[in-house]
């Protein structure tokens, strides 16, 4: 996890206080930095390979966890899968009544990256770059959301509220 998404989850944070209860990360596997820190237990971090900081090995797309969660966190996971759209819906299926999903995304401005290491796509792995339109789309189920765009990170970021 770059430095610019890390902080917008801290500062999103930060401005929307915590309810009690469980946060469930999606694409969880530490591969340049997590988020974990900032959030209280209970704690799940769910991904489709085992590694650090994963707890359940899983398709975040099609898992649901024990029980709602307050808080869905999905960083740096949306332009590597081509169920992007599927995942942000799952998001929404596993939270509480008020509870609220916060996402990180490479925008198309930014340079591919690999998921396993970080370094370049290797043959056969998906990517694509999310756009603020794209995310806006997937994230009809909620409530509300807000969107933001950071060009000189080349992110595409968002809280949403079931």
């Amino acid at each position: 996890m770059h430095p610019a998404a890390y902080q917008f989850v801290a500062d999103a944070l930060a401005a929307y206080p915590l309810r009690p209860g469980l946060t469930v990360e999606l694409g969880g596997r530490n591969v340049n930095g997590s988020i974990r820190g900032l959030f209280p237990s209970p704690y799940l971090s769910v991904d489709i390979r085992p590694g650090v900081g994963v707890d359940v090995v899983a398709d975040g797309a099609s898992w649901l966890p024990p029980a709602p969660a307050v808080r869905v966190v999905c960083c740096e996971v949306l332009e590597h899968t081509a169920a992007a759209a599927v995942l942000v819906h799952q998001a929404w299926r596993m939270l509480d009544w008020q509870g609220v999903a916060y996402i990180t995304a490479a925008a198309p401005s930014r340079a591919p990256h690999s998921a396993v290491d970080g370094g370049p796509v290797r043959k056969g792995e998906y990517y694509r770059g999310v756009s603020a339109e794209m995310l806006v789309e997937w994230l009809t189920p909620f409530e509300r959301h807000a969107v933001v765009e950071d060009p000189e990170a080349g992110d595409v970021y968002a809280i949403a509220w079931k």
